[in-house]
């Protein structure tokens, strides 16, 4: 499609409708806003925003004046003029905390009832916030059932997840930290059309499945609300005892190699070492002899002993007996148990019933003085990863190494792999394979 043809019906002139309205047609495709509200019409008509946000009247009341943007209460003739149709509504919160998608689900059935009567190929893109599956739940169905055509090959779909702040829109608009489109099966058309309509802004689009782009912003959110809580909680911690916080969480925020960073973002397996555990502990207390609640921390320790209760659930569902282990350090390329999850994990299918096999590189079978001995283990500690494979029902990898990765490639058929690091590699369609996170 030529991007100055694309035509565009945004259902919903509220926050984020009216801010796509606006920067659409800033970018010079036509857009027709859609709303029930005649006052949200009435003031797009008269060249306001309905909506108050910094800049975006202008946007409105220079695309109004062009001709570019329109608004109407006909949804059936904004799609039948279009090409594609944005779905802006709200999702709000039951009493419950529920998502009411009553508005997504009615938008949907607008826009099937509309294209029911349009020849061609018409393009849906969902950008209300919505939980995952709900457009496999939800959207496809009412899609399909009030135009009686398929989604995918009469229907284009795909999701595009805003985020955008309130006060700061514009700018978000066009300088995301990220774009998602959510692609539908291998509708690739849907995604390309975006692209087009999203051609001004200089980020490159992560295209992912739908069910993952509809828990990206849900994702994000939530990050955001654990960041501020956590901040918080600091700044209490430190207040109690007369540090200014903003100076701590600035040095916080200055290492951008570990703190402000991938670094530990990565879902896996549960934390341990001579650090973290300890050091959270300390913190903990510290809170406790001066009367500050730590709930942020409470629940990083909570949700750390749920990991490894998940990993040995996982195990367990197998049902064999024999189960091999590849690792006991707390992470690869260290000899320190200290703390270790996977010796936590280790005893507690031992105290189960389970015969073990456990290889290592850095942990020693013999005492010979260094911290990488663990005595009431060691009887079951191997001298190589292939007799781990040999010898065992299941495999749990715990560490990532190619000796390891290669040892893998021999287990044999039948066998159950349970892996909590997501290490790369290679085994026989005979052997069920399951990921802790993935």
């Amino acid at each position: 499609m030529n991007e100055k043809k694309l035509k565009v019906s945004i259902f919903g002139a509220g926050y984020v409708g009216c801010v796509s309205a606006g920067c659409l047609v800033k970018d010079g495709f036509e857009v027709v806003a859609v709303d029930p509200d005649s006052y949200k019409i009435d003031a797009i008509f008269a060249g306001n925003s309905p909506i108050y946000e910094p800049g975006l009247s202008a946007l409105i009341k220079s695309g109004v004046d062009n001709g570019m943007l329109s608004a109407t209460c006909d949804f059936k003739k904004a799609v039948l003029e279009t090409d594609v149709s944005f779905c802006c509504t709200g999702t709000p919160s039951q009493e419950d905390g529920s998502l009411n998608t009553g508005y997504v689900k009615l938008v949907s059935e607008q826009i099937g009832e509309a294209i029911r009567e349009k020849e061609g190929r018409h393009i849906v893109v969902m950008r209300s916030t919505i939980l995952p599956g709900t457009v496999e739940a939800e959207v496809i169905p009412a899609l399909e059932k009030s135009s009686g055509k398929k989604v995918g090959k009469d229907i284009g779909l795909a999701y595009y997840p805003e985020f955008l702040r309130e006060g700061t829109a514009i700018s978000d608009y066009y300088e995301p930290g990220a774009i998602v489109f959510g692609q539908y099966e291998d509708d690739e058309s849907s995604v390309d059309a975006l692209k087009t309509l999203c051609g001004q802004i200089p980020v490159k689009p992560h295209v992912i499945p739908i069910r993952s782009a509809e828990i990206v912003k849900y994702t994000n959110n939530c990050w955001h609300a654990v960041k501020i809580s956590f901040s918080n909680e600091i700044g209490n911690l430190c207040k109690s005892v007369g540090i200014d916080s903003h100076v701590v969480m600035d040095v916080l925020c200055a290492d951008t190699r570990l703190n402000i960073s991938r670094a530990y973002m990565k879902p896996g397996f549960a934390y341990g070492g001579s650090c973290l555990p300890k050091d959270l502990r300390a913190l903990r207390h510290f809170g406790k002899v001066h009367n500050i609640s730590t709930p942020v921390l409470d629940a990083a320790v909570e949700a750390n002993e749920y990991q490894l209760e998940r990993a040995f659930r996982l195990v367990n569902r197998g049902g064999a007996r024999k189960v091999g282990m590849f690792g006991l350090t707390f992470k690869p390329d260290t000899d320190d148990l200290r703390e270790s999850p996977l010796i936590l994990l280790a005893e507690r299918l031992m105290s189960k019933g389970y015969k073990l096999s456990i290889y290592d590189p850095n942990v020693s079978a013999i005492d010979d003085g260094g911290r990488n001995f663990i005595p009431h283990l060691a009887d079951f500690i191997k001298s190589s990863a292939d007799e781990i494979t040999s010898e065992v029902d299941t495999i749990i990898i715990g560490i990532k190494n190619d000796q390891i990765r290669e040892a893998l490639k021999n287990t044999r058929g039948g066998a159950s792999i349970v892996d909590l690091v997501r290490l790369p590699i290679e085994a026989s369609a005979s052997v069920h394979y399951e990921g802790l996170v993935w």
